[in-house]
């Protein structure tokens, strides 16, 4: 068994980090390779392929703030992580080691460049995430969910490979049921997530929005939405008063289900919830995070409301008033669903936990 190729895979804790990095390990775990996950504890927390007997959480630290303090604290805790990921790199002697994003994937990343390992990074996003950005230099090679990322960069673009978003078993499974428009009268399948954190804007503005729509909409909705807990008692009374058929809960571990059986997602636009979105087919509403450095939400969105698969609304326009008229327009257009659906799902890419397997192995050797 120990002559079996070791794969060390880094990712941050949020879903957007960890789903890709699962994608990738199922698939060279098929190929009859070994995986390991260096990460922080927040992963602790998903189920799946990653357990605690085959992660290891290495120390590491955002960026929290730009004064002297918390940037000498974030420089110590990574260094001091880099120390520790070194001493995993040496006993687990991997044949590469493949970075997903986040700060917890630059201890490993550095520990692989400083002990010769050979390293490659993937980003999700439409645009180079900060810790990918520094790693990015360092690495053997670059793996992107989407083309064009680092054509304005010559010395980047020549070891960039565009592979897709690799997608979990679970994201696939989805992807093989087809959109089904709502009937005229019908329910009206609505989920709305907020990111693997939650998003306090979903249960502000979505309740009232929902207030807004016609009564006989509130009859028809079959609503479920992502809720922080400290949120719940107060979205939850205004549906039990409009007496809506909602699902309330913190996170949802089966969201891929979720999404393949709404008609209409609304949801922040992460790398991984947008690339979900395309892969399994659905219309959806997308508010990006604002205030983001390198605004990578807005061009994750970006990329499919060009398609015309969803609507991008900014956060200072992302209204009660907006949303229900949104929601109310697109109820009323089951084709125009439907057509969202088709040109989601055209933006998706299915294959690409195999193309990036076939970039590891290439850049390991095996």
């Amino acid at each position: 068994m120990t002559d079996t190729p070791l794969i060390l895979l880094a990712a941050g804790g949020t879903g957007g980090h960890l789903f890709p990095a699962e994608a990738l390990g199922v698939e060279l775990i098929r190929r009859g390779l070994r995986v390991r996950l260096a990460t922080d504890a927040r992963a602790l927390r998903y189920s799946g392929l990653f357990t605690p007997d085959n992660i290891d959480v290495v120390p590491s630290e955002t960026v929290r703030g730009r004064d002297p303090v918390s940037l000498a604290r974030t420089a110590f805790m990574l260094g001091y992580g880099t120390l520790v990921a070194a001493k995993l790199v040496r006993r687990l002697k991997p044949s590469a080691v493949v970075g997903f994003g986040g700060y917890p994937t630059v201890p490993p990343l550095m520990a692989a460049k400083l002990l010769g390992v050979y390293s490659v990074i993937h980003d999700a996003n439409a645009v180079l995430g900060r810790a990918n950005r520094f790693l990015s230099g360092r690495v053997d090679a670059i793996a992107t969910s989407l083309p064009g990322v680092l054509d304005r960069d010559p010395s980047l673009a020549s070891k960039t490979t565009t592979v897709g978003t690799p997608m979990r078993p679970a994201v696939l499974a989805a992807a093989a049921v087809p959109f089904a428009s709502p009937e005229a009268n019908g329910p009206l399948r609505l989920l709305v997530v907020g990111g693997s954190q939650g998003a306090r804007v979903m249960s502000d503005i979505v309740p009232s929005a929902v207030e807004r729509l016609e009564p006989t909409l509130w009859s028809r909705l079959i609503l479920t939405q992502q809720v922080r807990d400290e949120d719940m008692a107060r979205v939850r009374a205004v549906y039990d008063r409009l007496k809506i058929n909602a699902e309330l809960a913190p996170f949802f571990s089966d969201l891929p289900a979720r999404l393949a059986s709404s008609h209409l997602v609304v949801s922040r636009s992460g790398a991984g919830t947008v690339a979900e979105l395309a892969a399994i087919g659905r219309p959806s509403i997308l508010v990006p995070l604002p205030g983001a450095i390198d605004q990578d939400q807005f061009a994750n969105a970006g990329v499919l409301s060009q398609a015309d698969a969803a609507l991008r609304i900014p956060q200072n326009e992302f209204t009660p008033d907006r949303l229900a008229s949104e929601i109310s327009a697109l109820a009323a257009e089951p084709a125009r669903l439907a057509a969202m659906a088709t040109k989601a799902r055209n933006v998706g890419r299915l294959d690409a936990a195999e193309r990036l397997a076939d970039l590891v192995m290439k850049v390991a050797g095996i």
